[in-house]
């Protein structure tokens, strides 16, 4: 069976809006039907396992036309969808349990908070790297992968691309990618962005020893398009590519993960209109199981204080559910913290997270921006992970070090708690 947890409001009984979203996500519709026979719903309808009453809301989340201004129930319900009616093909999973249910009439508010898949769904390939190859790739052992993005995001030509590249990898960090909003524009096509920042990639390596993981946007509408992108970067030695996996799609990534040889960077831009109103949309734990199953190897998922609206238990929990495995520990995506980080949110992210190190750590402005430059920026952040793993206060750690000091004094002396 596929479990679906559902949390549902109504000016009506919750129990009944339940069972009418099961009829109406598999056998039945708003009428008795001369072929829906017993032996046909015991095989395939849907059924409400459990429903568990909470607090009414004084106003509905979104008011129907017409429809009583408050107050509204609430209610958690789990409903079980036969495997044999659906199957395991991701489109007609997402179709019938999670897309359906928004059509509903009498809902004020519906949200997706889990989807529980039974074995059969290990069929999806998954990541191809995830956290044990994210660092394999990038040669970091242990510790948190140091990451940093091109900024300006746009406006910089090939050769300005380059140059940029170039003062990262000198800074050390350990993974740079193109900006999600990168991906084919004229001024700075991908092609050319490839051959301009491969050799600095590659002469790099020659002079130090380490291959510094350069993610470049290779999304596109077109599959084929996307593939011959995928295609160029990987004849030019790169390793990673930025996809941008709302727009292009389950379908796009799947295609996308049957042929790829790169390691897959999600940057989940979209995602917010399916999750910011609070009482509609996805939680990101079943949106998540989806995209990994698909093929995701790391995810952006915001950070602590990130610039963006979501705040830090959101994050948290994100950082928690892309880390916990599906079928197996293979499953896992490697959380990747971003979103105006720099060093002083390092502590706050060590003890939030379960004290791990397994994660990328991406700052962009939080890396260009810091007062003595990007290299000072890296050694920052390092400082912070190294400070908040090995015990130290924050107060602790900038008396110790004056690149963090620094980092700091431009960002954040309020955040030393």
């Amino acid at each position: 069976m596929i479990r679906v947890t559902y949390r549902i409001e109504t000016p009506g009984d919750p129990r009944a809006m339940a069972d009418k979203i099961a009829a109406d996500q598999s056998t039945g519709t708003f009428t008795d039907l001369p072929a829906e026979t017993d032996a046909l719903r015991a095989r395939h309808a849907a059924r409400v396992e459990a429903v568990t009453i909470l607090d009414p809301q004084p106003t509905p989340s979104l008011p129907e036309a017409g429809g009583p201004a408050g107050p509204v129930q609430r209610a958690e319900a789990v409903i079980a969808y036969p495997l044999d009616s659906i199957g395991t093909d991701i489109a007609a999973l997402m179709t019938v349990t999670l897309g359906g249910v928004f059509a509903a009439r009498g809902l004020t508010g519906i949200r997706i908070l889990d989807l529980h898949l039974p074995p059969e769904f290990a069929c999806h390939p998954g990541p191809q790297f995830g956290i044990e190859g994210s660092r394999r790739l990038t040669g970091v052992a242990e510790g948190p992968i140091i990451a940093s993005i091109i900024k300006p995001s746009l406006g910089l030509t090939p050769d300005e691309t380059a140059e940029v590249v170039r003062t990262l990898c000198d800074a050390g960090v350990d993974f740079i990618k193109d900006d999600e909003k990168m991906m084919n524009p004229a001024y700075a096509p991908l092609a050319a962005r490839v051959e301009a920042i491969m050799p600095v990639i590659h002469d790099h390596e020659q002079r130090t020893g380490k291959r510094v993981m350069y993610a470049f946007g290779i999304s596109a509408a077109d599959p084929d398009v996307m593939m011959r992108n995928h295609d160029h970067v990987l004849a030019h030695g790169g390793t990673a590519a930025v996809v941008n996996i709302n727009s292009i799609g389950p379908g796009g990534m799947a295609f996308l993960r049957k042929r790829s040889a790169l390691c897959l960077h999600a940057h989940r831009n979209g995602w917010d209109l399916l999750t910011r109103h609070p009482g509609f949309g996805f939680d990101f734990r079943p949106y998540q199981k989806i995209w990994r199953l698909l093929g995701v190897d790391q995810f952006q998922i915001n950070g602590i204080a990130a610039k963006y609206w979501e705040g830090d238990d959101s994050f948290v929990q994100s950082f928690a559910d892309v880390t916990t495995p599906i079928f197996s520990e293979a499953d896992r995506a490697l959380p990747v913290v971003c979103s105006g980080q720099w060093g002083g949110q390092a502590f706050e992210t060590w003890r939030r997270t379960g004290q791990t190190l397994d994660l990328m750590y991406l700052g962009g402005g939080g890396i260009h921006g810091h007062p003595g430059g990007p290299a000072a920026g890296v050694r920052a952040i390092r400082a912070a992970w190294a400070a908040a793993s090995g015990g130290l206060s924050p107060d602790q750690a900038v008396a110790r070090d004056a690149d963090l000091r620094a980092a700091f004094g431009k960002w954040g002396e309020e955040r030393r708690v």
